[in-house]
């Protein structure tokens, strides 16, 4: 604690990266994961493959696609913000395909007896009904991608995980506990945050 307080201002610095790193990956994800999402919950037989597609991108571990990704993406942000973004597929696509098919039948026929197109059931009757489940996706995709984003200073994308690897290069046990315990209070604060959130949407639909 006695370094983050000593050094606040470069720690800022570096959460800040952390979290425009975070939030950026959450948010393309996110633009990719709700299209994707509602195609699954239409095509039941594309849900299989292409969760198992996710599925299987998601052992792949950080370092070594990361590795994979800098001859193309050279190094710095793009290929940190394409790993997390990878990473965070599998938890929100499925969150969005559980929530979409978890739903009544009936509300459904409801909203078609009607008169409400496929576009309006999906708009107005279905996502605000699998909202509690995406969310509680988008909480767990995001606390995941903080986590992960703390390798992304092996590619010189910056953030908390500059204190890790910098601590561990020069033997300085202070930089690892400090990383560590930043990253530990950021994740907890969007946690807190975020289950506020999922809270609000529940409580919408009572």
């Amino acid at each position: 604690m006695g370094y983050l307080i000593e050094n606040w201002r470069s720690v800022g610095a570096l959460l800040l990266q952390h979290l425009w790193l975070t939030g950026s990956a959450i948010a393309i994800a996110a633009v990719i994961a709700l299209p994707a999402g509602v195609l699954l919950a239409r095509v039941a037989w594309l849900r299989g493959p292409v969760l198992g597609v996710f599925g299987v991108l998601y052992t792949i571990p950080s370092l070594s696609l990361l590795v994979l990704l800098i001859p193309v993406l050279r190094l710095g942000y793009w290929p940190a913000v394409v790993t997390l973004v990878i990473y965070a597929q599998l938890v929100l696509v499925r969150n969005v395909v559980v929530g979409l098919v978890g739903i009544e039948p009936a509300v459904i026929e409801a909203a078609r007896g009607m008169g409400m197109s496929g576009w309006q059931r999906l708009a107005r009757v279905e996502l605000p009904l699998a909202l509690p489940l995406m969310l509680a996706g988008l909480r767990i995709a995001t606390l995941s991608t903080i986590a992960i984003a703390t390798v992304a200073a092996f590619v010189n994308a910056g953030g908390l995980g500059t204190l890790l690897f910098d601590g561990v290069r020069t033997s300085n046990h202070e930089k690892i506990v400090a990383g560590a315990l930043a990253v530990a209070l950021l994740a907890i604060g969007a946690n807190v945050l975020l289950r506020r959130v999922e809270q609000w949407a529940h409580q919408g639909q009572g």
